[in-house]
């Protein structure tokens, strides 16, 4: 559909290019191809979901902007999924969040929710032949003001806990279906503007209610649970109980997956540094690759130093299969469906230039000649990674270069204006 002659022949330069350094390009490309992106389904909305009778947006969340054609139902939530999957090479999945299900118009609390609600969404996986992870919504919410599994309320701690322990349930039950784990993210946004007196208690009680919710034993070859850490939010800026030290110490101790946002961090600190120390005492990782602007303002990814040396020390780990690659983003400043294939494309493109390192090569030089593995670490920098990154645009018949943008303008105009 899109073939270009002179995309197969700048592959097969590129092909040469990367030999000389010891690189096979088709076997990296097999790997890319390999490695699904788990795609959230909030950029599509704004994070409004489909509850009956849902609130507003809290707990530090914020979409800006109001550009046209927000998907307002189930049905056009797919709609826009499947345009953007259209436009992405490789394979990816559909992440989405406890608020996102459906009740055919009937009011449903989050402590009630059921495996029913989320048919719509594996039939619909199943039938593009795609993976599903989903999320528990812990915000939002009258009963999440302050605090949630870290209430002092024990009334609320346990209403939020239920709710936790159904999102388990549908999880595993899109893990069976799709016969891979569903990575099921848990993420509070429980902490407070002043420091507290009592952090301690705050944290024991997070710590129990994540026990309680863990307390059924569900197979990892159907879900896996992550917990997931943050600096501060709007109305938590001196506290947060789910701080990193506090998410990964849990997640150590009860061998469950621990999520990297690369927002929820001060802007100075290294998301990428993180990843050696922490596979040495966990099993799997899950990656939310976003963008903060001097703070979590949840920007759409792109093509960054700290993206790029993200993924560089997965590769240089030798982590990949070991790692879970997911976005976290919401613009409602330009067209949902164009974030969605930015963000992503940029994701994969920062992991084939990772792929496409050397690594034996410049870990040898490290041992025997630290001067010539700088130069070659700066010529890589400079190898035809575009030329790879096209031909496998074309060979999974999507859109090479820019020209998806054609496509998203067309649906623009025919589909997303004519959503009033």
């Amino acid at each position: 559909m899109y073939g270009d002659h002179n995309v197969e022949e700048a592959y097969k330069l590129a092909k040469e290019r990367y030999a000389e350094i010891g690189v096979d390009t088709d076997q990296t490309l097999e790997r890319l191809q390999k490695t699904e992106i788990s795609v959230h389904c909030w950029q599509g909305d704004d994070f409004h979901g489909f509850e009956e009778g849902g609130g507003e947006l809290s707990g530090g969340i914020m979409a800006t902007g109001n550009y046209e054609g927000r998907a307002r139902n189930p049905e056009e939530l797919r709609q826009d999924y499947e345009k953007a999957f259209s436009l992405i090479p490789g394979r990816q999945r559909a992440n989405i969040h406890a608020i996102y299900l459906e009740t055919q118009g009937k009011k449903v609390e989050r402590d009630e929710i059921e495996i029913r609600h989320f048919t719509g969404w594996m039939d619909w996986a199943q039938e593009l032949g795609i993976s599903l992870d989903f999320n528990s919504t812990i915000f939002s919410h009258p009963k999440a003001e302050g605090y949630t599994l870290a209430n002092y309320d024990e009334g609320i701690r346990n209403y939020w806990i239920e709710h936790a322990k159904r999102c388990r349930k549908i999880g595993q039950e899109m893990g069976k279906r799709q016969g891979n784990p569903c990575m099921l993210n848990h993420w509070i946004p429980d902490g407070s503007k002043e420091y507290p007196m009592d952090s301690i208690e705050r944290r024991q009680l997070y710590t129990e209610s994540m026990d309680k919710i863990l307390s059924e034993n569900i197979p990892k070859k159907e879900l896996m649970d992550c917990v997931e850490s943050k600096l501060f939010g709007i109305g938590m800026e001196s506290f947060t109980v789910g701080s990193a030290e506090m998410c990964f110490g849990y997640a150590a101790s009860r061998n469950i997956v621990l999520t990297y946002d690369l927002g929820h961090f001060h802007p100075t600190e290294s998301v990428a540094d993180k990843i050696s120390s922490s596979l040495l005492f966990l099993d799997h990782i899950m990656l939310h690759t976003s963008r903060g602007v001097r703070w979590d303002s949840d920007h759409v990814v792109i093509q960054n130093d700290d993206l790029y040396h993200l993924m560089q020390e997965v590769i240089r780990c030798n982590a990949l299969e070991r790692v879970s690659v997911g976005l976290d983003f919401f613009d409602a400043s330009i067209n949902r469906i164009a974030a969605w294939v930015i963000g992503t494309r940029s994701t994969q493109k920062a992991l084939l230039n990772a792929l496409l390192e050397p690594v034996t090569l410049l870990k040898k030089l490290e041992k025997e000649d630290v001067t010539e593995r700088f130069a070659l670490t700066e010529e890589c920098k400079n190898m035809p990674v575009n030329a790879v990154w096209d031909y496998f645009c074309e060979i999974n018949n999507v859109p090479v270069g820019i020209k998806w943008i054609d496509d998203v303008k067309k649906y623009e105009h025919e589909i997303l204006l004519n959503r009033g």
